[in-house]
């Protein structure tokens, strides 16, 4: 009988603990990835930059790039610095833009990319996705998975606590969105990827299940790991599917219609989460997992992030139009203004402000 397998993408190294940014380059020569320590490291001028003080004694064969931003014109300014050198990966060591530049570069000269983030404000640090700002606003770029992930718990907990809990609602939002994939599987017949779903929706609840909080070791601990499996999960599916659903098409929503006054990536998807929860009848979910965001000091409410109720309705009613030929709960309801102002007040007399 023969047997069936399939290979799956994802990063050769995940290290998450703390101390780890200490055996970069150690972990780098004993997995292979590079023996000689030829390395193009990109940082900011920020965290990164602080952090090469502190790691570049043990990594003497690297050359350090400063990245400006993240823009479409960065990371090809980063790819065309890198192109002249003869390195044996990329490193991206920083926050979201830095590490979403140098997946995008590293990809266009052909090298591997290792990803060592100092926060945990999305899961994009291993989405096989980079996105970067145009001209045209904001795009989303395929890339190869990092060939490694390495995430250093001590430096986690030196950045802004904000970023922190950001990361959980973008986690906790899995579960919204399997919700809706699987609504599309039940109305369209959208095809479902079970191991990309078990992967995404097992994140999402052992962030919103574990007792402790940001503080925590243990918590940071789950918390990376949640954010690396639901970037896998989009490399097993072969998009963002198992990741995004209504709760991300409320985040862009927000994101398009008040670019000047947008929240965090993962605070507005946390949030869209909780709402969405509530549209689709899963009154006592969304009610927990409003006190789980609530308890982390994460919005439940657009007033607790700037927006008025009529801001935040015009948001959803804009959301479907953000992903077309997506389908969530949101396209599945097709609520009209006034409906949405009468769910989202019976949302509000649930949860308490």
């Amino acid at each position: 009988m023969p047997v069936l397998t399939r290979l799956i993408p994802s990063p050769l190294v995940v290290d998450i603990r703390p101390g780890a940014l200490d055996d970069l380059a150690c972990v780098l020569a004993d997995e292979r990835i590079s023996h000689s320590g030829r390395l193009a490291v990109a940082v900011s001028g920020g965290s990164g930059a602080r952090l090469r003080e502190r790691i570049s004694p043990s990594m003497p064969g690297a050359t350090w790039y400063e990245v400006g931003g993240g823009t479409l014109d960065d990371a090809v300014r980063l790819a065309s610095d890198i192109k002249a050198g003869h390195y044996d990966a990329v490193v991206g060591l920083g926050g979201g833009k830095i590490i979403d530049c140098a997946k995008f570069a590293a990809a266009r000269v052909g090298l591997p990319l290792v990803a060592v983030p100092t926060n945990l404000a999305h899961d994009g640090l291993c989405s096989p996705v980079a996105t970067l700002d145009n001209d045209a606003g904001r795009g989303s770029y395929g890339v190869p998975n990092p060939i490694a992930v390495v995430i250093d718990l001590d430096v986690i907990r030196e950045a802004p606590v904000r970023f922190v809990r950001a990361g959980i609602g973008d986690a906790v939002s899995n579960i919204s969105a399997i919700a809706d994939w699987e609504l599309a599987n039940r109305v369209k017949g959208e095809r479902i990827d079970g191991l990309a779903a078990a992967m995404a929706r097992q994140a999402g609840e052992a962030v919103l299940r574990h007792p402790g909080g940001i503080g925590d070791n243990d918590f940071l601990q789950v918390l990376a790991e949640a954010l690396v499996l639901s970037g896998i999960a989009m490399s097993v599916s072969g998009d963002s599917r198992p990741s995004s659903g209504a709760c991300h098409e409320i985040n862009h929503a927000f994101d398009l219609l008040y670019p000047k006054r947008a929240a965090a990536h993962g605070e507005q998807c946390g949030l869209g989460a909780a709402f969405a929860m509530w549209l689709r009848g899963a009154h006592e979910q969304s009610a927990y997992m409003a006190e789980v965001l609530r308890r982390h000091g994460l919005p439940v409410l657009p007033d607790e992030i700037g927006f008025t109720t009529d801001e935040f309705v015009k948001a959803v009613e804009f959301a479907p139009e953000t992903r077309p030929g997506r389908y969530t709960i949101l396209e599945h309801l097709d609520l009209n203004t006034e409906q949405i102002k009468d769910t989202y007040t019976d949302y509000v007399k649930a949860i308490g402000s």
